[in-house]
């Protein structure tokens, strides 16, 4: 059976945490920034844990053997 292929958009945008959590950047971040409120921007800088049902998804699409 062959090697699974690591899925390159997914790798590139989300990162696995040594707890094995699923991490990712806020949406939101490039456009309208003129609207937004500083506290607002200020909190898109954090990365955003993913809910288990999508870290799931994801975690089958960057896998690595």
């Amino acid at each position: 059976m062959p090697k699974m292929k690591t899925r390159k958009g997914a790798s590139k945008r989300f990162k696995k945490t040594g707890n094995g959590k699923i991490i990712a950047n806020h949406a939101g971040k490039i456009h309208f920034k003129r609207r937004k409120s500083a506290r607002n921007k200020r909190n898109l800088r954090h990365d955003v844990v993913l809910s288990p049902g999508d870290a799931k998804k994801v975690r089958r699409m960057i896998v690595k053997f």
